[in-house]
């Protein structure tokens, strides 16, 4: 190997963890992934919701699928469930300060597919188009 390429992959990679050390990425890829969490986080950065409304702000998503995503979400620790009693119990979310910290990264992934959505759309027409009858979609 050359000179020259032992200096390109001297390079720290753009995901980068210690030798050995788990830093978490697959972690928060794991709850970004998921589609319900980000949507999720989406909607209580801007405030405090009920169960509820959460559920109509999320069109298509099931009470049970609600249910688990907050809970994981709270699990986390991004998110705050606060249970008022009355009758029937008023249960509300909130993002914690840890949630609040992700809502940059998401903001910026919303930017990112808002700005490349036409590319992308012409990209996987051209794709399609060059390979008839593939089942990737």
């Amino acid at each position: 190997m050359s000179v020259g390429h032992t200096a390109v992959t001297a390079l720290r990679p753009v995901v980068w963890c210690e030798d050995g050390v788990d830093c978490g990425i697959r972690d928060l890829l794991d709850r970004l992934g998921d589609k319900w969490s980000v949507l999720t986080i989406v909607e209580l950065a801007a405030g405090v919701r009920r169960f509820r409304e959460l559920q109509r702000a999320l069109p298509g998503i099931s009470q049970r699928m609600l249910t688990l995503t907050v809970r994981r979400l709270e699990r986390d620790g991004m998110v705050s469930r606060t249970v008022h009693p009355t009758v029937p119990p008023q249960v509300e979310y909130e993002l914690t300060p840890l949630g609040h910290s992700l809502t940059h990264l998401v903001r910026a992934m919303t930017d990112w597919s808002y700005e490349h959505h036409d590319a992308i759309v012409a990209s996987r027409e051209e794709w399609d188009a060059a390979n008839p009858g593939s089942e990737i979609r």
